[in-house]
Parts: C-alpha cells; structure tokens; sequence
C-alpha cells in the first residue's frame, strides 16, 4: 500500500475546506481560460508549506496549476479570511470531541530566520543581529494550536501575551456559550511584568508566570512543554522554519494554516481511536 503524501486532501478535509472558499463566477463573454480546480491548487499550496520549495520551482506536471496560479489563489483566499475560519471550525470540531482542554493554557515565542525585510521583522537580539520573525503561540493544556501571531524578533514576548489572548476565536463544538478563555495561563519567566499579570487577570483568567530567577523548568515549566511541543510540530512545515514572504498576510497564512492542519491532525488521531 502507497502511503499518501502529506499535501495529499481527502474526503474528509476538502468537506471542511470548500464551503468556506469565496465563489468565484465565470463571466459569460470573454470567459478566458478555465479557473484551475481550487482543490488541486490547495494542494500545491500544501506541497509549498510541506517542502518549502520556492514558488517558481513547483512542478506543473503533478497537475497542481503553476507556481503564480497557486501562489494568487493563496493570497485571494488569505483576502477573504479563509485560514481563520478553517482554524475555527476545526477547533469546535475537536471541542465536540471532547479533545480540546481549556483547564489551561500555555504560551511561547520563537524567533525564524527572514531572508528579506518585511515590517514585521527586525534584529535578533540573540542571534548576531541577524533579521529574524517571531512567531507567537499559545496551546491548549495538550498543545493544540488555538491561536498564533507574527511580529519581528526584536519584540518583547511580553507585548504578545494579550494580543495572544484576544485572537483566541470563540470556540462553538458543544451546547451553550463558545468558550474562549481558559481558565489558566501558562508562561515563562520572560512573561514577568505586574502590569501584564493584572490584565490577564482583568480578563478573567488565572495566571501561573514563572518569576525571575526561579530554576528552569521548574513551576509551570513541568505544564507549559506542550507548547515547545507545538512548535516543534508547527516547524516540521519547512516554509515556517525560514521565513521568505515579503508579505507578512502571507507568511501569517501560512501559519494559522500550519496551525489548521495540526488540529486536523488531532481530530483524525480522536476519530481513529474511538472508531
């Protein structure tokens, strides 16, 4: 049995992927040529963020459209919110599930390399100056991505931990209220700062920071490896471990689009156990 590639899209995904896709019209004089299939194109953007190959070297013989069709329908669809919605329904697809833990959260960042200059870069503060991004996440209690942001590497980690908070989507998956805040926050000694504790607490949830000069790994370092943990499965996409958009709404696609396709991998780990 061949085992399918990892930018292979079944039944099951495309079923969550089409309805949130815009629709797009032919026009009846002057049709011009015929709009690629939008899931084979999908699928070239699958194999961009899997491999990391440049655009221009996607081979149009798989069948997937050239590397400027799939690179336009990305940045079409990353106009039209699509990523966002897909995380969302994903989460509330686990939610229902009983997966998703909202008992605690944990929250990190880690700086990539950009090749070339974007807004939301800047000198790394702990790699020879180099330009780099950061990505911001915050997790679950089991590592599951609910939220992630991009800023440059010489930001303050401290200066995402609300902005981390407040892109949480309200989650829907069962009966009553979406939940959206969890009831406790985890994070490292570089979230210290009085003012941030009492505006997380503002927020109504619990916070659990490390204070400066503790041991490493001790206190909530025991809890708050999931988080590392997603990243690491966050940057086993090779497009997230170096950064090559100039454009910071394409990097950010491809983020919360690595993000979608850990908690579908989550979802089908669910289903297959209780199956």
């Amino acid at each position: 049995m061949v085992r399918p590639t990892s930018w292979e899209v079944d039944d099951g995904l495309w079923a969550v992927i089409e309805p949130l896709l815009p629709k797009v019209e032919r026009r009846v004089r002057y049709p011009g040529r015929k709009r690629h299939p939008d899931r084979l194109v999908f699928r070239g953007i699958l194999l961009v963020l899997h491999t990391g190959i440049a655009w221009e070297h996607l081979p149009q013989e798989i069948g997937f459209g050239s590397g400027m069709t799939c690179w336009r329908r990305l940045a079409e669809w990353t106009e039209a919110g699509v990523w966002p919605r897909l995380h969302q329904v994903l989460l509330a697809l686990l939610r229902g599930a009983n997966v998703l833990d909202f008992s605690r959260a944990a929250v990190d960042g880690s700086h990539i390399r950009a090749l070339k200059g974007s807004n939301k870069t800047g000198r790394s503060p702990v790699d020879r100056g180099r330009t780099v991004s950061e990505h911001h996440l915050i997790t679950d209690a089991t590592g599951i991505p609910l939220a992630a942001t991009l800023t440059g590497g010489n930001r303050n980690d401290v200066t995402q931990l609300l902005p981390l908070l407040e892109a949480v989507p309200p989650v829907r998956g069962k009966r009553g209220r979406p939940r959206r805040r969890p009831d406790v926050l985890l994070a490292d000694r570089g979230y210290d700062h009085d003012k941030y504790r009492r505006l997380v607490w503002d927020l109504g949830v619990k916070q659990m920071i490390a204070r400066r000069g503790t041991a490493h790994g001790s206190g909530p370092g025991a809890q708050r490896w999931v988080v590392e943990r997603a990243f690491a499965h966050l940057h086993w996409f090779r497009r997230l471990r170096i950064r090559w958009e100039v454009r910071d709404d394409i990097h950010e696609a491809f983020l919360t689009l690595g993000c979608a396709l850990v908690c579908r991998r989550r979802l089908a780990e669910a289903q297959r156990r209780h199956s």
